[in-house]
């Protein structure tokens, strides 16, 4: 016969099991945030160089520093709730440069530079989507507010790249 505590001691495991999933979750929310906002950034530094129309620029640094504050921020809650964030992978990084740079060798056109930083941005909010969908409304509020924000900027970004084309 079971004892009433064993149900007792199941159920606390079970929360346990639940709490630990939340948390993973709640991190891996963060490093996606991290990760999605160095690439963004990356691939802005990419572009830079190429561009020779003045308001693509500047839609470009004003870009980065949104990039800069997120990557920032995750950062700070990194450091503050004790997760450790990985730097995006060194290959994919030379991947993207050099399609940057093979895109923009033949045209490097205020139209195609939006339309390059429009598929970026689609993959962005769709990975941060994705992201949010996976997440538990009981995640760390402060990781889902700064996710949900990352996903309101770049659906504006994409916005505002679209009206470049």
């Amino acid at each position: 016969m079971k004892s009433p505590l064993h149900g007792a001691n199941g159920m606390k495991k079970e929360n346990a099991t639940m709490e630990n999933e939340t948390r993973k979750k709640t991190e891996e929310a963060l490093a996606e945030i991290y990760r999605n906002a160095q690439l963004a950034l990356q691939s802005i530094a990419d572009i830079l160089p190429q561009v020779e129309d003045e308001e693509t620029k500047t839609e470009l640094h004003a870009q980065h520093e949104q990039y800069e504050h997120f990557s920032a921020k995750a950062a700070m809650l990194a450091k503050d709730k004790d997760i450790e964030l990985k730097e995006p992978n060194m290959f994919k990084k030379a991947m993207m440069w050099s399609s940057i740079k093979m895109n923009t060798l033949t045209d490097n056109s205020r139209a195609h530079i939006a339309d390059m930083m429009v598929q970026g941005t689609v993959m962005g909010v769709t990975s941060l989507r994705t992201t949010a969908n996976d997440l538990s409304p009981d995640g760390d509020q402060e990781i889902v507010a700064l996710l949900d924000e990352m996903i309101k900027t770049e659906e504006q970004f994409e916005k505002k790249w679209k009206e470049f084309l």
